[in-house]
């Protein structure tokens, strides 16, 4: 039987340290192992037929290795986020301690629940930064006015306020939500400075830009973007702004297409979040 011990880290971050005795390390192995070769095909063999000898010269530690943590891990990991009541709001980070063959294995399992908000008097400073953008906007003799949209100016409105709310919360965001989002980010970079027949250094170089301002630059934007989604939530919930079903179908009307309409009634979900998140905005810009 598998034991564990539970470390609570800053930033709503939890770390599990799992140790699974040897002897289930070995029979889930076996289990892989089977499970690997019914899928094998090798030539003059059908699928799944190959003998035990001619499958272990075609699946490598490694594959074993991968199809065991892939089966055992998620149903101990739900067994223990039950257990202690952890919410974790992304998939766990796994790190291999220890996994040698006949000893027991050692696997870190680090999560990360729904940050604390403290909202602080974000109503005050929303007030004050849209004052101070309408002191902005007053004409003077001898300075040209720039006519603006009326959805330039409710941009304007929406970015102050915005920020206004980001600067009053006070909020950590975990760091392997961080981590986890620049690897995400740096890879399309990658792929799409490649598409368009350059390398990283050359790309980099045309833009006068290094690897590392390029990571600080986007954990920047990282950082904000999620903290803006938990204040958000957090201030919604504060004034219970709900999404009602009359609000999909007011959307839902919209769309003629009978199958992009399925499609959107079966991801309302999604669109409830969006729909509640303009709510909240429209409650901001009000105040």
């Amino acid at each position: 039987m598998y034991t564990y011990k539970i470390k609570k880290l800053p930033k709503s971050t939890v770390e599990i340290n799992l140790t699974i005795p040897k002897a289930d390390i070995t029979s889930e192995n076996d289990k892989a192992f089977l499970r690997l070769q019914a899928e094998l095909t090798v030539e003059g063999f059908r699928k799944g037929k190959a003998p035990k000898a001619v499958a272990e010269k075609h699946l490598s530690k490694e594959a074993i290795y991968q199809e065991m943590i892939k089966s055992l891990l998620p149903k101990i990991y739900d067994e223990i986020i039950k257990k202690e009541s952890i919410k974790p709001i992304i998939n766990p980070k796994i790190e291999l301690v220890k996994a040698k063959d006949n000893e027991d294995w050692e696997i870190k399992l680090t999560v990360c629940e729904k940050p604390a908000v403290i909202l602080g008097d974000y109503k005050k400073a929303v007030i004050e930064a849209k004052t101070k953008l309408k002191k902005a906007d007053i004409w003077v003799p001898g300075k040209d006015k720039k006519e603006e949209k009326p959805e330039e100016d409710k941009n304007k409105i929406i970015n102050a306020a915005l920020e206004a709310v980001l600067i009053s919360a006070k909020i950590e965001i975990s760091d392997i939500i961080i981590e986890d989002e620049l690897n995400h980010r740096l890879s399309r970079l990658v792929d799409d400075i490649q598409k368009i027949g350059l390398t990283t250094d050359a790309y980099l170089k045309s833009k006068n830009l290094t690897m590392e301002s390029i990571k600080a630059q986007f954990k920047k934007e990282i950082e904000n973007t999620y903290k803006l989604e938990f204040v958000l939530a957090e201030i919604a919930d504060s004034h219970d702004i709900k999404v009602e079903q009359s609000d999909l179908d007011k959307l839902f009307v919209n769309i003629k297409d009978p199958k992009e309409k399925e499609m959107a009634k079966q991801n309302s979900y999604y669109y409830a979040s969006i729909l509640r998140k303009q709510k909240t905005l429209d409650f901001l810009t009000s105040l």
